[in-house]
């Protein structure tokens, strides 16, 4: 066992350095806050949406929290919020999600064979892009993206949500920058 421990702290280093060389996307150019309001069709019914999100560095990478707000028929408010962390990887321009640790206390994504959401986010160009893959108990999928686009201004949200192939939802926003 302590014969171990010399080659866990090698490897440790190793891991170390070889993630400060990795190639990276410029995520910088996304960082800020942004919020907007969209008209969403939902049952019939045009109801507004308030959406905001927040890039921020984070580490070796960046963090991304965004929200959102429903306002119902019958006066309830809906409101959604999540906060991701994303890791560089060794393919430029993508990012692993950071939302678990695996045994060696690294951050990792989560398991969708667990029920869990498998995340990853993407840069090409002036398009930062997160996609989340839910795949449920009989084996079917939920794909989630969120385009996010450079604009004067602010961001050109671009939202979709599609399951087993069908397109359930799309959201067009500006979010202005603040």
């Amino acid at each position: 066992m302590t014969h171990l421990k010399p080659a866990i702290g090698a490897l440790s280093l190793f891991a170390l350095l070889f993630a400060a060389n990795l190639p990276a996307a410029d995520f910088q150019q996304f960082v800020g806050s942004y919020s907007g309001s969209a008209q969403v069709e939902s049952d019939g019914a045009t109801r507004q949406r308030d959406m905001s999100v927040n890039i921020s560095t984070a580490g070796k990478g960046f963090e991304v929290n965004w929200k959102s707000v429903s306002y119902k028929a019958d006066g309830r408010i809906k409101e959604k919020e999540y906060s991701i962390n994303f890791l560089p990887t060794r393919r430029d321009g993508i990012y692993a999600s950071a939302m678990g640790v695996d045994v060696f206390g690294n951050p990792t994504p989560l398991d969708p064979m667990k029920g869990d959401p498998y995340v990853w986010g993407r840069i090409t160009g002036d398009t930062l892009t997160v996609f989340s893959l839910f795949i449920d108990q009989d084996g079917g999928y939920e794909m989630q993206e969120y385009n996010r686009t450079l604009a004067d201004g602010g961001l050109d949200l671009d939202y979709q949500r599609i399951r087993n192939g069908e397109k359930l939802k799309r959201i067009r926003v500006f979010l202005e920058k603040k």
